[in-house]
């Protein structure tokens, strides 16, 4: 630690901060532009400057490092101002300087009411005077795609957007061209950002010559109203905001979670908004004469008692979707128990989990805890569109250059340098006994890691690969002591944001029931005359026969173009609900708006089913509900808490997964495009203008 004096106050900082940061940790308040905690140290807009006792000038405080004060003469600690006459002085200039070629064009700029050049200027520009007359520099708009729009002219080179890209995305798109006055931030050959994270540039842009190209003009922030939730569209659980107006989302923004997204989040996460009011299921639907005609919800109800009494319990199956929270899957649980039915599975992919140990589907290292790992085992997953979240975080740890990565799985650039094995699943077999190359690697680190994949779980030996790899964990000491400081490296990364939950709370095949799989098998033979897909889109539909199909969702994709029976249900920014993230993170959403027309909130549809059925579901309120969930799963109530690490507890690890012959059938990836996974991507324009320039190329390309 090092003593500093900081506008009279003393402070003891650690010697490798920054003079910004020691400044802050006094309470001080330091202006910056180019400056930013999670990116290298730029140095370049010098706004930060203060006044270091001993320096003939001001000096950036935020490229002067701690242990580079001079102490005083007779030892004293460094001396730093940053309210004296000198830095107010030079923090003016620097503003003025900024000002010179900016277009000052607040009343249009979208990012009006949230640019940090605009606050600061408050503070330091200069209304009387200016010393510079010459002309403003005008510069091209560039081309970075469908989402960032670009105001170029508006930049002041801080280099955020650059160094965004080169670090934490790990593209190479973004750079700068020229020197001085005629440097410009631009893209290579005027393509668009490859990254699934490119939007997280226009958060960072301080001037707003990078803004949001789908919301462009669309709002103020401040006609907006703020609801803090929790993103669905993948399993990550990302801290986010929904800004409404009105009936409408506006947009998606991040908000700061150290242990999960830090403050980044995806591009299908934020630009997804548009897919929540297009294709809209909003009154409920039932199929006559082949066609399906608007009904009330009287009529659905009737219509799907009327089925439901005429056909036998062990002929009925129900399937959860990938984007329903915890409280509609518990209450369609209990509402096919009351009718006998024991065929339920929220497991749309078929994925080989669930059974046994919560531990044996969970990412037990947790997404803060990657950056401990000295060495990982990718199997069957491509993170980078899986989770681009943990993608981000495994980067971050690679850069630091102790992180060694392998690969059992389809090749994919995913930012960082992995070593490819074969993509042979079979070789985890001789792995689990020690006799791969890769299992030393692994053995001989500090704290070893492996993620398995929904591409390797999801296939007919999933069971298999999922005991092998629980193997390879016990075996190479990847599962430490029981504690905190402990370390449990086994990790099943997930994609669908309503999986864990549903796991938790036992959606799966009761005694002498059917999987997924074995439903639709069933249903293509006849075997199964009634079928209810609670958000359940991501299935191949043929295969459901002559079912009578219950379809309750939001949005009219592959599921609603199957049913006889349609219920509008609500979106996830239109109603409260507890999600469980891939870490085992229980986490809550917010209602921001409601839903369109007639449509309701999913658990109320099924209480109100139940009634019509004779089976009333016992619950009339939310609370009530959350208390007979939390029967089924007590660990339900810990709110925003990962998982205590479970140790090496043999009992735990021995019954995950089941032996079996691993195939030798290569792994294939469980996500084809990255930006169309769900119904509500499906829906939105901007997903679908992203697909066919990022993802439909490289399938030609494949092809060919």
């Amino acid at each position: 630690m090092t003593k500093l004096i900081v506008d009279g106050k003393e402070v003891d900082v650690p010697a490798d901060y920054t003079l910004l940061q020691a400044c802050e940790a006094a309470g001080a308040e330091i202006p910056r532009f180019c400056y930013h905690e999670r990116l290298s140290i730029a140095g370049n807009c010098r706004m930060c400057l203060v006044e270091l006792k001993g320096s003939p000038k001001p000096v950036a405080s935020c490229a002067w490092g701690v242990r580079d004060c001079r102490p005083g003469p007779n030892g004293e600690p460094p001396v730093v101002n940053t309210k004296t006459p000198m830095v107010k002085k030079a923090r003016e200039g620097v503003m003025e300087f900024l000002l010179i070629n900016h277009p000052l064009d607040c009343p249009i700029c979208d990012q009006g009411g949230e640019c940090d050049l605009q606050d600061q200027a408050m503070a330091y520009g200069h209304a009387k005077f200016n010393r510079f007359e010459e002309n403003k520099r005008a510069v091209t708009d560039k081309n970075m795609g469908p989402l960032v729009n670009t105001i170029m002219t508006r930049c002041i080179h801080c280099t955020r957007c650059i160094r965004f890209a080169a670090e934490v995305a790990g593209v190479d798109d973004i750079g700068a061209t020229g020197r001085g006055e005629d440097m410009e931030i631009t893209t290579y050959l005027e393509h668009a950002v490859s990254s699934e994270m490119s939007g997280n540039v226009i958060d960072l842009c301080p001037v707003g010559a990078l803004t949001s190209k789908p919301y462009k003009f669309n709002a103020r922030p401040w006609e907006l109203t703020k609801t803090e939730s929790v993103d669905v569209m993948d399993a990550v659980g990302s801290a986010i905001r929904v800004d409404s107006r009105g009936s409408e989302v506006m947009r998606f923004l991040p908000r700061v979670n150290e242990e999960i997204n830090e403050e980044w989040i995806s591009d299908k996460t934020r630009f997804v908004w548009d897919g929540l009011r297009r294709q809209r299921l909003d009154t409920p639907y039932i199929r006559k004469n082949g066609k399906l005609q608007p009904a009330s919800w009287a009529e659905a109800f009737a219509a799907i008692a009327d089925r439901v009494r005429a056909t036998k319990p062990e002929r009925m199956a129900a399937i959860a979707g990938d984007l329903v929270g915890v409280e509609p899957v518990k209450a369609l649980k209990d509402l096919m128990i009351a009718l006998g039915a024991a065929s339920m599975d929220c497991r749309q992919d078929g994925a080989k989990i669930g059974h046994g140990s919560r531990q044996g589907y969970l990412f037990n290292t947790t997404i803060a805890g990657i950056e401990h790992a000295d060495a990982l085992l990718l199997i069957g997953t491509n993170p980078r569109w899986e989770a681009p979240i943990v993608n981000a975080r495994i980067r971050k740890t690679w850069l630091r250059g102790d992180l060694k990565i392998m690969r059992i799985g389809a090749r994919a650039d995913l930012t960082y340098q992995v070593q490819d094995l074969d993509n042979n699943p079979a070789d985890l077999t001789d792995m689990a006994a020690g006799k791969h190359s890769a299992f030393d690697a692994l053995k001989n680190a500090k704290h070893p890691m492996l993620i398995v994949g929904q591409g390797a779980l999801a296939r007919a030996d999933g069971a298999a690969i999922l005991a092998a790899a629980a193997q390879i964990a016990r075996n190479s000491g990847m599962i430490g002591p029981a504690g905190e400081g402990g370390w449990n490296g086994f990790n099943v990364l997930h994609t669908a944001a309503g999986r864990v939950g549903a796991l938790d709370i036992g959606f799966l095949p009761q005694k002498g029931g059917r999987d997924t799989v074995a439903i639709l098998d069933a249903a293509t033979r006849g075997d199964i005359d009634f079928v209810y897909l609670l958000g359940a889109d991501e299935l191949d539909t043929k295969k459901l026969g002559k079912a009578f199909v219950v379809y309750q969702g939001t949005h009219g994709d592959a599921g609603a173009h199957r049913a006889d029976v349609i219920l509008p249900g609500a979106a996830y920014t239109e109603q409260n609900a507890t999600y469980v993230n891939t870490e085992g993170r229980v986490q809550q959403a917010k209602r921001a708006t409601f839903p369109p027309g007639d449509a309701r909130e999913d658990w109320t549809i099924l209480r109100a089913l139940s009634d019509v059925l004779g089976k009333r579901l016992p619950y009339d309120d939310m609370a009530t509900l959350r208390k007979a969930m939390l029967a089924d799963a007590p660990h339900l109530a810990n709110l925003d808490t990962a998982p205590a690490n479970p140790g090496a507890d043999p009992a735990i690890w021995t019954n995950i997964g089941a032996s079996g012959t691993i195939a030798k059938t290569a792994f294939e990836p469980a996500i084809k495009d990255f930006y169309l996974t769900n119904p509500i991507a499906r829906a939105s324009h901007v997903m679908a203008e992203c697909s066919s320039l990022f993802v439909k190329p490289r399938i030609s390309q494949a092809a060919e």
